[in-house]
């Protein structure tokens, strides 16, 4: 009889995946005790099993693997590389954290902990003069620079680096990648100075709307996996003329997708992405693939900007509940779409050892939760560097300090993507041709063994 071990990480911590106030921590994970018992009523014994049986029913699947000329008695060893589901972040501080150190320690993290990232493609700092786009790396582009300025928040193009080198960077990690954001409808400081913004003058916005996305389509093609083609727009839904916020080409949101659906290849994805996920949203949606927009992905937001409101969260009151993912997901998944948390925010409520561990278990459970979610893809969170963040941003919503000393975040994260969400197993080949027959995590696996002849071998496979 064949002997199959199975050396799942997770299985040696499977009596404490389930957090609950009366467990102990969980590897990487502070004391649960930092919340409130009220905390944990909402996260109770019973939602985190539903947790785990779904994550078991929608992110694992069966796999059959034949082993052919297996010196008996050897053992072979099954890797799982990379997951199926997109683990991000957005990678706006590339080569800008002021030290060739703190830098390489970012950028470290993409291909380890991030199978994806979100690249900045802001029309306003990507274009600062019309007709410049600054694609390609500059002197004021260069780590050289940034290493050498004192205060990078002053300067203009922080957070905001050439796509060019960055791109380069993430098809050298394999990374999934998304251009954020096309076309920004309902935020118009965020459109160049130069753009028209006379009501006469509307069809010359149009026409310099249509030339940034074949602008952005004839340079990239394929290189990026997807776009976020608009952003933030359902306010601007069956609005006649314009926007919400000012002047804008009527029903502009439908012709960028016209638009970048001849611009880009059949091969590219395109996400539509709002922090609005209500009805309104979903009737956009179906609006505009009625006319026939292509759109992929539902992109959705969720940001604790607030650090009252996180420590709230931990004093037990009703925000950000498992009842309100079931809620904001279900409403989401009127749009019949695969989803994605493209822009995640958790702040600590404090910058002490309590805040930070509240901030690594809130995001603990939110991450369990999401990922079980079926029509979940990817979840993205937004600034992992401490004091990285936009103006007006929390400085303490990072997964590392400024300095890139990881936090407990970081570590509750690494503990479920890396370990909890991996399936790596060892079999004893009794036999010299037989399979292996388990059930893993989907994604990308390399099997290794030695053949009768001595000789090493590798197999590269999927599990769907």
């Amino acid at each position: 009889m064949k002997r199959l071990f199975i050396v799942f990480f997770f299985a040696a911590i499977a009596a404490s995946a389930r957090i609950s106030s009366a467990q102990t921590a969980t590897p990487g994970v502070p004391d649960p005790n930092v919340m409130s018992p009220q905390y944990w009523e909402f996260w109770n014994d019973d939602v985190q099993r539903e947790i785990d049986e779904r994550i078991e029913r929608y992110r694992k699947a069966d796999a059959t693997l034949a082993i052919k000329g297996a010196a008996p008695g050897s053992t072979i060893k099954i890797e799982q590389l990379t997951s199926d589901f997109m683990f991000g972040a957005h990678i706006f501080n590339f080569n800008q954290l002021g030290s060739t150190e703190l830098n390489a320690k970012y950028k470290d993290v993409y291909g380890t902990l991030f199978n994806q990232a979100t690249v900045a493609f802001y029309w306003k700092t990507l274009e600062p003069v019309q007709g410049k786009p600054r694609f390609a790396e500059a002197p004021e582009d260069t780590e050289e620079f940034w290493n050498a300025v004192v205060e990078p928040k002053k300067q203009p193009h922080w957070r905001r680096p050439a796509p060019d080198p960055v791109v380069a960077f993430c098809e050298s990690k394999g990374l999934q990648t998304t251009g954020h954001t096309i076309i920004w409808g309902n935020r118009r400081w965020q459109h160049p100075d130069w753009l028209p913004k006379e009501p006469e003058k509307v069809d010359e916005m149009a026409a310099l709307f249509e030339k940034r996305v074949r602008e952005l389509g004839e340079r990239y093609q394929g290189r990026l996996n997807r776009w976020d083609v608009v952003n933030e727009s359902s306010v601007d839904f069956k609005r006649e003329g314009g926007s919400a916020y000012g002047l804008m080409p009527e029903d502009y949101a439908f012709k960028a997708y016209q638009v970048a659906d001849e611009a880009f290849p059949k091969s590219v994805e395109f996400n539509i992405n709002d922090y609005s996920v209500d009805d309104r949203y979903a009737a956009q949606i179906a609006d505009l693939r009625a006319r026939g927009a292509r759109i992929d992905n539902v992109g959705i937001q969720m940001h604790l900007f607030n650090p009252a409101d996180t420590l709230a969260i931990a004093d037990g009151k009703a925000i950000q509940t498992p009842e309100v993912q079931k809620q904001r997901l279900t409403a989401a998944d009127k749009t019949g779409l695969p989803l994605i948390l493209s822009e995640i925010t958790i702040t600590a409520p404090n910058d002490d050892e309590r805040g930070r561990a509240i901030q690594a278990i809130v995001a603990r459970n939110l991450y369990r939760y999401w990922f079980s979610w079926p029509s979940m893809r990817g979840i993205t969170w937004w600034n992992i560097v401490d004091d990285c963040g936009a103006p007006g941003e929390p400085t303490t919503s990072g997964l590392f300090t400024r300095q890139m000393e990881p936090k407990p975040s970081y570590y509750a994260l690494e503990q479920l993507i890396l370990h909890e969400w991996r399936t790596n197993l060892d079999v004893e080949a009794t036999e010299s041709t037989f399979d292996v027959k388990f059930r893993g995590f989907k994604g990308k696996y390399r099997a290794q063994y030695v053949d009768e002849s001595g000789t090493e071998r590798e197999i590269f496979f999927d599990v769907k």
